[in-house]
């Protein structure tokens, strides 16, 4: 028993391990976009249902030794890919669709190993079925949630912080061997011993599981169940990421409770032998209290973060889904005949959530609505399975179920829609172009600020305004928005007037700082997203009004400064955020190294550190140390209502530069005490978050 506790323990831990290393691996490659972790979660959600339908199809189809030969075979062929280094041959040329991809990157890089940890969980279970029938077997996948758990809850704050990515991955690639021979060990364990046939299996009194064949309605409700949680863990995670960042640790929280859920639920010993420790007597009102403000919450601030609340909520009603969702699939679980069955219907599920959030939602809608989507469906589920309970008379603590429960459901579901309604009507709102792509949302918004003349027309990546253009002729060259006169990239560019000057731009926005741009002025703007380059030219002015030479070039700023000969700029600026989602790999100490190959002599690299919710300033100043450069920090709090208040950190060598009177006013840095200079292969957002 011990020797498949141990291995059921490995495969779960290293599977959910993996996930952050390679996303991590893979995230400065694809613009350092929250929709990347969005698309490997589809590829992992994809290969655990094609682990579970092999470990299902070997079952039920092959003999024990035959199984044991099988897989023993696939688990020494899956060690040809370790390490997990992604080869750098996989990064993107600019015109590369990022989806297909990142999928088949990920297929070559860790493919047959993380398919053969997922079909372990199914595979070992049946195998201790067989071996030990009158066992709880539900235990090891309680067990191989928590081992799942402790893979993501040890990431953030231990693993990510102590070892650069190349050390993890090698560190895991060691793991995998451990748990391939466990692995191996555990198969022909199971097939030398004598065997019970899963079909005349008993079920003891602990597992409570229905013996009977299951019927095509319950399959389809395990389906629905599990597809439910998977779209609400993703569009959770895909609502907070794009506003927050995309890193690990952020993604990682979602997904804790996630796990926790099935933890709790198939938690099956003693008197919590139905569904563990969930039950709809306190289930469904939490889930319920929570879904309205969820949804209050959603149209309230009209998708503005506040981060002190929003996680919070956010975090709580996930919760509150997947038990409802998860426990529900508990209290339906077959009996052990059956259970490689119901993983690969769990799986399927999943698989389906995490498709529709990560492919075909981005292709079919022009706004984030799956939020609102997932909370809706929540509540019809809900509605169905109270209304199910209420006609066959079920009992909860010893009180037969009226039909209040469906009632409430069918009220919360409206509630819910209706709020929903309004935020995308919001969204609407002054909208003249909507559009959405791998890498979110964009809207062209137009606002009367006080007059025909006044009439402004703005680019808004998620909830993020990037920048706004009078639309009155006689207004709309001026640089307003982040450009102020008083904003330190403002600032920095007059440092080198009187003179033509090269500027590279990592970031276009609606091309605002361009409006800055003189006769023999060159402007190299790399921008990442093909639509933000549409949007600038077709809705709005400042690219075509320039009186500088301007170049555009599409996909990752750094990866195209990587590959361009040097173009010795006199200012480089990096304001590439996407929504409020923060690209570390231009922050680091290589993406400084590379920014610093195109400086001309005495240049100046200028990041808007303008931020909610990280305190970016303490670490660029530690990068900028590392390579031997000085900084500033200017601050620009206008009292014009055309400007926005800005933070910019000024990077260089040139002494003229850092003693000029025009950055007198720069304000300390406040260092973060145990905070180091990030490079790619070692960073950790969470020491500057606010």
């Amino acid at each position: 028993m011990f020797l498949f506790a141990a291995t059921v323990f490995a495969s779960a831990f290293l599977l959910f391990l993996v996930q952050p290393i390679i996303a991590k691996q893979i995230l400065p490659w694809f613009g350092g976009n929250a929709s990347v972790w969005t698309v490997c979660m589809v590829f992992f959600q994809l290969v655990l249902l094609g682990g579970y339908a092999y470990a299902d199809a070997l079952v039920r189809r092959c003999a024990p030794r035959a199984q044991a030969a099988i897989h023993t075979l696939l688990l020494a062929a899956s060690l040809a890919f370790l390490p997990i280094l992604a080869s750098e041959s996989w990064k993107p040329a600019p015109d590369t669709e990022p989806t297909a991809r990142i999928l088949l990157l990920l297929v070559m890089t860790i493919g047959l190993p993380y398919f053969l940890l997922s079909t372990t969980g199914p595979l070992l279970q049946a195998w201790f079925a067989r071996r030990y029938p009158s066992a709880t077997v539900y235990r090891l996948f309680a067990l191989s949630n928590l081992a799942s758990l402790a893979a993501l809850v040890a990431y953030p704050p231990l693993i990510e912080p102590a070892a650069s990515l190349q050390t993890q991955s090698y560190a895991w690639s060691a793991l995998y061997v451990v748990f391939a021979v466990l692995c191996g060990a555990s198969a022909w364990r199971a097939a030398a011993k004598p065997t019970v046939d899963l079909a005349v299996t008993t079920v003891t009194s602990s597992e409570n599981a229905t013996t009977s064949t299951p019927r095509i309605s319950e399959y389809l409700l395990w389906l629905a169940l599990s597809a439910l949680g998977s779209l609400m863990l993703l569009a959770v995670t895909s609502h907070i990421t794009q506003n927050v960042a995309s890193v690990p640790f952020i993604w990682i929280v979602p997904l804790v409770l996630y796990l926790l859920s099935f933890i709790l639920v198939f938690d099956v010993g003693g008197a919590r032998a139905k569904s563990g420790w969930y039950a709809r007597a306190w289930g469904l009102p939490a889930l319920f209290a929570l879904m309205v403000a969820m949804s209050w919450f959603l149209y309230e601030n009209l998708g503005v973060m506040d981060i002190r609340y929003s996680i919070a909520l956010y975090s709580a009603g996930l919760f509150a889904a997947c038990m409802f969702c998860h426990g529900e699939l508990a209290a339906m679980r077959p009996a052990p005949r059956y259970l490689t069955r119901f993983y690969l219907m769990i799986s399927i599920g999943g698989a389906a959530g995490g498709l529709f959030v990560g492919v075909i939602a981005p292709r079919i809608f022009n706004m984030f609505v799956e939020l609102p989507i997932a909370l809706v469906a929540c509540g019809a589920l809900a509605a169905l399975l109270t209304w199910r309970s209420a006609q066959a008379g079920l009992r909860i603590s010893g009180r037969q179920i009226q039909f209040a429960a469906p009632v409430a459901a069918l009220a919360v579901t409206a509630t819910a829609a209706w709020y929903g309604y309004q935020y995308v009507a919001y969204i609407h709102t002054n909208a003249i172009v909507m559009t959405r792509n791998f890498y979110g949302t964009l809207r062209v918004k137009e606002y009367d600020r006080g007059g025909d003349e006044h009439m402004t027309r703005a680019l808004v990546h998620g909830v993020i305004n990037h920048g706004w253009q009078y639309t009155d002729p006689a207004l709309r060259d001026q640089p307003i928005s982040y450009f102020g006169p008083g904003a330190g990239i403002a600032k920095a560019l007059d440092f080198y007037g009187g003179r033509p000057r090269r500027i590279s731009i990592i970031g276009l926005g609606v091309g605002a700082f361009t409006a800055w741009g003189q006769p023999g002025d060159y402007f190299r703007i790399y921008e990442l997203d093909p639509d933000v380059v549409r949007i600038a030219r077709e809705q709005f002015w400042y690219l075509s009004d320039s009186k500088a030479k301007i170049d555009v070039v599409v996909g990752d700023g750094r990866l195209n400064m990587e590959r361009d000969e040097s173009q010795r700029f006199d200012l480089i600026s990096v304001d590439a955020f996407s929504s409020g989602s923060i690209p570390i790999h231009l922050l680091t100490r290589e993406a400084l190294q590379a920014y610093r190959r195109h400086l001309a002599p005495g240049g100046v690299i200028v990041y808007n550190v303008t931020n909610r919710f990280v305190n970016l300033a303490p670490q660029l100043q530690l990068v900028a140390e590392a390579e031997g450069m000085k900084i500033l920090l200017i601050n620009d709090d206008p009292s014009e209502d055309k400007y926005s208040g800005t933070a910019y950190v000024l990077v260089t060598d040139n002494p003229k530069l850092l003693a000029d009177k025009r950055f007198e006013d720069a304000d300390d840095i406040v260092p973060i005490p145990g905070l180091t200079a990030w490079t790619d292969g070692f960073n950790n957002l969470f020491k500057v978050v606010r």
